[in-house]
């Protein structure tokens, strides 16, 4: 075995390939299958080998589209990109049931992301509160060459605060800094601007003299965004809530619907799984369109702690005559910068959507997100999830077991309407190959 601890980033993609393969002892056809996803164009896969380290090859994840979801009067096309059975097709269900009910309402309230210069000082607070108001002059006068394109855009910064934390820790204080974007999510222009910001601190003469020094300990944007929020809701008469479930419908469909939500806003268990429904929804679209789904969910996530407790990021009003389902996220997504120019599939996505810019992004997420959570609901508390959720994994099942064409068949149609395991369809599958 080869242990080589050094210099494996300055292989190319093949010698990295020749590295795993002979170490791990893979067979030809595994060797083989690190090219199953190449990219058909050269340049493409060139565009690939640049966006991370150590790049071997692609990981290729389904995309599907939710057909037609209604948003504020528009009917769009969203691309879903997901792995896990029937996201697509129970956001769809539910974009088609409400498309009759008046479709998803939806609105930005505000853009505003912020980052911080974490750093220490050991003089009295007193001085640094009452200078600061200059300090504040310098610091925005530092960024002015990086923030002149983006000022021409509508954003930059718009705010610049000092916070003493000297009760948490001793000697520190944060420069919280407030950003307006446009278009882009702004991770690598916010982090840019921070670092001119910390390195103007420790040159400023009223900070810095005698024992009195400014001490630099971090300059990072913040992915806590609960600024930058965006509103969903739908809503409709009582007595419109029909053909979901033949058995409940109108106000008990309401009312048991009310009660589902509201255990997810008491019950920390329920109320991971009812937020991980939402976010089916919304990573699908962020995936989709090349945004950082990661920071997404951790925002979310906090956002859902906000009030101390963890709690469920939906809520439901019902009264004698009106159902009103409504979601609150922050989501500091963009619709430009990043790798949207470059990756090919986020050109084609972006397309679909008609080039929406960041605040419409946000609303086709959110909407996006409460369409799956209300499926979600919806099916819970009538027929239960396994059912349709199992039916769309019956091909993945078959895929494992290597049916055939013709078995496939057969079993897509043995099942069709039927409980759906993985055993069960084994043993079907069995049985039909001892017939043969």
């Amino acid at each position: 075995m080869t242990i080589q601890f050094a210099g494996f980033s300055k292989l190319d993609r093949l010698q990295r390939i020749n590295y795993i393969v002979e170490n791990r002892s893979l067979s030809t056809d595994e060797r083989e299958s690190f090219d199953d996803y190449c990219a058909p164009d050269s340049a493409q896969q060139v565009l690939f080998n640049d966006m991370i380290e150590n790049y071997i090859g692609n990981f290729p994840v389904p995309m599907g589209i939710v057909p037609h979801i209604l948003i504020n009067g528009e009917s769009l096309m969203v691309p879903f990109v997901t792995e896990e059975s029937s996201v697509v097709a129970s956001a769809a269900k539910a974009a088609k049931y409400w498309i009759t009910r008046g479709g998803f309402k939806a609105v930005v309230t505000s853009m505003t992301k912020k980052g911080q210069v974490h750093f220490t000082w050991n003089g009295d607070s007193d001085i640094i509160s009452n200078i600061f108001p200059e300090i504040r002059q310098r610091i925005f006068q530092s960024t002015n060459k990086l923030t002149r394109k983006m000022r021409q855009r509508g954003g930059g910064i718009t705010e610049i605060q000092l916070l003493n934390k000297t009760a948490e820790l001793p000697d520190y204080y944060q420069i919280d800094v407030s950003f307006e974007t446009a278009d882009a999510m702004g991770a690598n222009f916010i982090n840019s601007c921070l670092e001119s910001i910390a390195s103007v601190l420790p040159n400023i003469p009223e900070l810095n003299f005698g024992n009195h020094q400014v001490g630099i300990i971090m300059s990072i944007l913040s992915n806590y965004t609960p600024d930058c929020i965006v509103r969903c809701y739908v809503e409709c008469p009582v007595k419109n809530l029909t053909d979901w479930n033949k058995e409940l419908k109108g106000y008990a469909f309401a009312a048991k619907f009310k009660l589902a939500v509201d255990i997810a806003n008491l019950d920390i268990s329920r109320a991971v799984t009812h937020n991980k429904g939402i976010m089916n929804g919304v990573d699908a679209v962020l995936m989709a369109t090349g945004n950082d789904s990661r920071a997404t969910a951790a925002s979310v996530h906090a956002y859902a702690s906000r009030e101390g407790r963890y709690k469920g990021l939906s809520t439901v009003r019902v009264t004698d005559e009106m159902f009103r389902y409504e979601l609150e996220l922050p989501l500091a997504i963009g619709s430009v910068g990043g790798i949207s120019k470059i990756h090919p599939v986020v050109q084609q996505t972006m397309a679909i959507m008609n080039y929406p810019d960041a605040g419409k992004l946000m609303m086709i997420a959110a909407a996006s997100g409460l369409a799956n959570n209300f499926a979600a609901i919806a099916s819970l508390i009538t027929s239960g999830i396994q059912a349709g959720h199992m039916k769309m994994h019956l091909s993945n099942i078959l895929n494992q077991l290597q049916v055939n064409r013709l078995d496939r068949e057969r079993a897509i149609n043995r099942f069709n309407g039927s409980h759906v395991s993985y055993a069960e369809v084994e043993d079907y599958i069995c049985q039909l190959k001892g017939e043969q």
